[in-house]
């Protein structure tokens, strides 16, 4: 009898690393039920708690990432990168995978980087328009590398490049949840035009300041509801906003089903994280994108602007977050306009980019 198929999967620090992994992972074991998976994350971020309630097992390495200032976990970063590589070898000499896929995040670079070290097969996955550095030296050494936008040739090599697209949550392709249904929900009119606003799981400042300040604005046009996602950071700063206590606007720390936040949405207000524009791709979701100068290499700020670029999404930076909910407020009244963007925006998704990845990886080691 054959040994079962082994393989690692690495990525982590945000849901745009964690969901595309175990979106990957669940096509693995669609395909073959008998491989053994295993996550490596980092310690103490979400994929920790994320991973097992997914279902799959998960262990965790001592690395952060490098901040442009003097901390002291820039002075602790080589310690950190020291133990997260010897303990990395030590779980690839443990588990012996047959293949390691990184999906980006702080342990991703130790654990791909001891598995070419060790002979394992590997791959990784590009969430961006613009890969980040990690990404980029793995890329010479892994043997396969899964991209979610085209033409990213100019920093992979065109012989191992696949444009698969982001891998997106189940949850999302499989809901069945229509409009008047996820209206009823969040206790919302089925007739109003509905404006979702959200900024990830912590919450996003700008976009909670931009709703918090106009209240006038959304009070006087209650023919337009609005569904605003704060964040748990936020949850008590905006807790006491009068906008929160208008009748048609919709107030909550967390949305547990995203799938029926978007279903109800004709306009959605969010940032341009890799997993977010996939989700918005696969649904068709008209969006304003207002990006994260905050990130690693800007990357969500190339996200949007290569959306822009397709008249698939409106691009707003945040220096002019103040007339963001004005700008809502007139697109969702464009009918054509959301139209042209929803049909453009659905002709860059790759719904099945979770079963590609898989496919393309296994046939490495069958």
């Amino acid at each position: 009898m054959s040994r079962r198929r082994r393989i690692i999967l690495s990525g982590g620090g945000t849901g745009g690393h964690i969901y595309p992994a175990i979106a990957v992972a669940d096509a693995l074991k669609e395909i073959d039920p008998d491989i053994d998976i295993l996550f490596v994350g980092a310690k103490g971020r979400m994929e920790m708690e994320k991973v097992p309630e997914a279902g799959y097992s998960i262990e965790g390495l001592w690395i952060s990432g490098f901040q442009r200032k003097i901390t002291i976990d820039n002075l602790l970063f080589p310690l950190k990168l020291a133990s997260s590589l010897w303990r990395a070898g030590s779980i690839l000499g443990r588990f012996k995978p047959d293949l390691a896929i990184g999906f980006g995040g702080y342990a991703s670079g130790p654990l791909l980087q001891m598995a070419v070290r060790k002979g394992v097969r590997t791959a990784i996955q590009e969430q961006n328009a613009f890969p980040g550095a990690t990404n980029r030296l793995l890329a010479r050494q892994v043997d396969k590398v899964f991209t979610a936008y085209p033409d990213m040739t100019s920093y992979f090599a065109l012989e191992k490049t696949f444009f698969t697209g982001n891998p997106v949550r189940n949850a999302l392709l499989e809901s069945q949840e229509g409009k008047t249904s996820s209206r009823d929900h969040f206790d919302l009119s089925k007739e109003k035009l509905t404006v979702l606003v959200f900024g990830g799981s912590l919450g996003a400042g700008v976009l909670n300041e931009a709703m918090d300040n106009a209240f006038s604005l959304i009070r006087d046009d209650d023919s337009i509801q609005w569904i605003w996602q704060t964040g748990q950071f936020y949850k008590e700063k905006y807790r006491n906003s009068a906008t929160a206590g208008l009748k048609h606007v919709k107030q909550v720390t967390f949305l547990n089903r995203m799938d029926m936040a978007y279903a109800a949405a004709d306009l959605v207000v969010c940032r341009a994280g890799a997993l977010t524009i996939s989700e918005l791709s696969v649904l068709g979701k008209s969006a304003i994108l207002v990006p994260s100068p905050h990130v690693a290499e800007d990357h969500q700020t190339k996200n949007a602007l290569a959306l822009e670029k397709e008249n698939a999404a409106v691009y707003l930076s945040e220096t002019k977050a103040k007339y963001l909910i004005e700008e809502a407020i007139s697109l969702v009244r464009d009918e054509h306009q959301l139209k042209n963007l929803s049909e453009n925006i659905k002709r860059l998704a790759k719904p099945n980019a979770s079963k590609e990845i898989a496919k393309h990886a296994l046939a490495l080691i069958t």
